[in-house]
Parts: C-alpha cells; structure tokens; sequence
C-alpha cells in the first residue's frame, strides 16, 4: 500500500482524544473494532441493513459500516462503550434494557442502545409509534420486539425521573 493511501485521523471517541493511521478505505466499525480496540460496535450484515454498527457521530446515529472513518476525522463518537457514566453507572437505556429483558443474545444490543440514546434525547417521552419508527432501522433475529419496546419506554421514564 502506497503511503498516500494511509491518512492519521483523531477522532474524540467516549471523550477520549484517540488516534488512528488507517488505510483510506477504512470503515468506522473497522476503525473502532480493529485499531481502537472498541469491540462493542457489532457488524452484522456490512450492508447498513441491520444496525448492530451504529454508533452516535457527533450525537447523530450513524452506520458505522457505511461510514469511512476518515470522514469522522475531527468527530466525536459515541459507542455503546461511552454511553455508561464515567463511574461506570448503567444510563437509563442501559438500565432500561436490562430492567425489561430487552435483549437475549446481545449481538444487536449495542446498536438498539445508541438508536434509543439518540431518539430518547431528543423526545424523552415517545408514544409507542415513534418507539416502532424510531428503532425500525435495527433488527433482532431473537426476540418479538416486545421487550425492547418496554425497555426504550422504561428508559423514557428513568430520563424523565432524572429530569
């Protein structure tokens, strides 16, 4: 590989300053996963289709395995990793989920929990229509959705309970 094609990026990931040299084509999920270490960030279908990779870039939920990570150069990132307290205290969507079972293997947890972070900060009390709408882009081979709609609205009353 020519050295042109290798780029330094510095990406604010759970609020650490983090540094990367990382071939051009490199996808965010492979960035986190590969060379930060961050293996919270699941991939599952590479096609952007299931939403195990995303993750929040500058607070938005992205697919990680749709976005190269020289485009998040300069970004802050958020990975399941980050969305505990500094003290390691479970957030209220964390706390959510484990509270009403909203999971069983896990493999699509990561990425239901930055989806319901976001959607949450922004309307910490959905209606059930825009829970279905708002994690309608991850996908679950285990479970009805059932548990993960009572967990995304459990989630909703701890936020509002901290309020």
């Amino acid at each position: 590989m020519e050295r042109r094609d290798v780029h330094s990026i510095t990406l604010v990931v759970n609020g650490v300053v983090r540094e990367a040299t990382v071939p051009a084509r490199t996808l965010l999920s492979d960035c986190l996963r590969h060379h930060l270490g961050l293996t919270g960030t699941h991939v599952g279908c590479e096609h952007g289709v299931c939403g195990c990779c995303t993750v929040l870039l500058d607070g938005e939920p992205v697919r990680s395995c749709l976005t190269l990570a020289v485009t998040a150069d300069g970004h802050e990132i958020t990975t399941v990793e980050g969305l505990a307290g500094p003290d390691g205290e479970m957030s209220p969507v964390q706390r959510g989920f484990n509270e009403c079972h909203g999971l069983q293997c896990g493999f699509c947890t990561p990425g239901f929990l930055c989806t319901a972070t976001a959607l949450l900060r922004d309307n910490p009390d959905p209606t059930d229509e825009e829970i279905v709408e708002g994690v309608a882009g991850n996908l679950c081979r285990c479970t009805g959705y059932q548990n993960i709609l009572k967990a995304v609205r459990r989630a909703g009353e701890l936020i509002r309970e901290e309020a």
